[in-house]
């Protein structure tokens, strides 16, 4: 099990920047991925990002792609979403989760994804 907590939502105009971050933990040392998703309202929880653990390969949706960027230290146990340009369309719950199964693999698969943080709020106004 992984414990995640995230941080950094709040509310900005469009066009802004927000940079959220996902403190990971775990009792004993295994390697995992994160992956970050968002929920609007009335809407399923979907794929935002994600990067593996060995060579840190990367996944972005199609929506977000050139908006937002992660990252992850290892070294500090920490994954960040940096996004910018953002659009109303944006707003949502984000939430970070961990894989201990789709270890270097970046799956955009909800299921795959074991640990789940409880989400932080990002709301764009136009």
């Amino acid at each position: 099990q992984v414990q995640l907590v995230e941080s950094g939502g709040g509310l900005v105009q469009a066009g802004d920047s927000l940079r959220l971050s996902c403190a990971t933990r775990r009792r004993t040392f295994s390697p995992y991925s994160v992956g970050w998703f968002r929920q609007a309202p009335g809407k399923e929880r979907e794929f935002v990002a994600a990067v593996g653990w060995g060579d840190g390969k990367i996944n972005y949706a199609d929506s977000v792609k050139g908006r937002f960027t992660i990252s992850r230290d290892n070294t500090l146990n920490t994954v960040s979403l940096q996004m910018n340009s953002l659009k109303p369309e944006d707003t949502a719950v984000y939430y970070c989760a961990a894989s201990i199964t789709a270890v270097d693999v970046p799956t955009p698969t909800l299921h795959d994804y074991q640990s789940w943080g409880q989400g932080t709020q990002v709301t764009v106004s136009s």
